[in-house]
């Protein structure tokens, strides 16, 4: 069975996109609902696909002072769990454990991988509404072949990174982490498959392009991301010709 591993930090302001508020006409308050509108989306996704959740969230202990409240990351998560899932039991939902990013996806697929002998271990970062359930099962098919998928967005970055194997993970998100990734599956003569490549939100401009083909699958009759469609449009969120706007 693969397990899909969400990077859910909770959705706070000026924890999730910290560059996103800057870059676009959303407050923070704002880019702390349209990540935690994200989560839902993924959550249904991979809820709906072949694949086990595991939510992993960093604890407080983990998180700098301003982005703390009295609510643990773990409660919040498992609220916005149960607004997107039919059964939050069947989510696990656990902390990370590292002090990179690196470090902790590095121990969360490792320990998933071989002592939980998982088959494959997928990690998203959270950072894209377009993951859908055809494409979490398309990329387990992937892993039948391949020891490592990738998933790339804007900048080298990845919004999904697949393992059926371990690579040494002590930097392997260091920007740009689609070609780190690479070179470290090279390295270890695994082979590397890669997924359609995806907008992400992390800045106004990356905001811009997921607005855009989501009002465009609208316009379509196409499938969107429930819960992120939504809040673009509750916000009045479009792309005119001088870019990301409010109508």
């Amino acid at each position: 069975m693969t397990v899909v591993v969400l990077l859910a930090d909770p959705p706070r302001p000026g924890l999730r996109f910290p560059d996103l508020a800057a870059t676009s006409p959303l407050e923070e308050a704002e880019v702390a609902e349209l990540a935690a509108a994200m989560d839902r989306d993924a959550m249904r996704a991979v809820e709906r696909s072949g694949a086990d959740l595991l939510v992993n969230y960093r604890p407080d202990d983990l998180l700098d002072e301003a982005h703390r409240t009295e609510v643990s990351p773990e409660a919040e998560l498992r609220a916005l769990a149960a607004d997107a899932v039919d059964d939050v039991g069947e989510v696990r939902f656990e902390p990370q454990v590292g002090s990179t990013p690196s470090a902790r996806v590095g121990n969360t697929v490792t320990h998933l991988l071989r002592e939980e002998e998982a088959r494959s271990v997928a990690v998203l970062p959270g950072t894209t509404p377009f993951v859908t359930r055809a494409g979490i099962d398309s990329a387990a098919m992937k892993h039948r072949s391949n020891d490592v998928v990738l998933g790339p967005g804007p900048g080298g970055s990845v919004y999904y990174a697949g393992f059926s194997d371990t690579v040494d993970f002590t930097d392997a998100m260091t920007p740009p982490a689609l070609n780190t990734i690479a070179e470290l599956a090279r390295g270890e003569d695994h082979d590397t498959e890669f997924l359609p490549t995806q907008p992400t939100t992390r800045t106004g401009d990356e905001l811009a392009s997921v607005v855009a083909e989501i009002r465009a699958r609208v316009a379509a009759g196409r499938a969107v991301p429930e819960f992120t469609a939504a809040l673009i449009e509750e916000y009045g969120l479009v792309v005119d010709a001088d870019g990301l706007a409010r109508q």
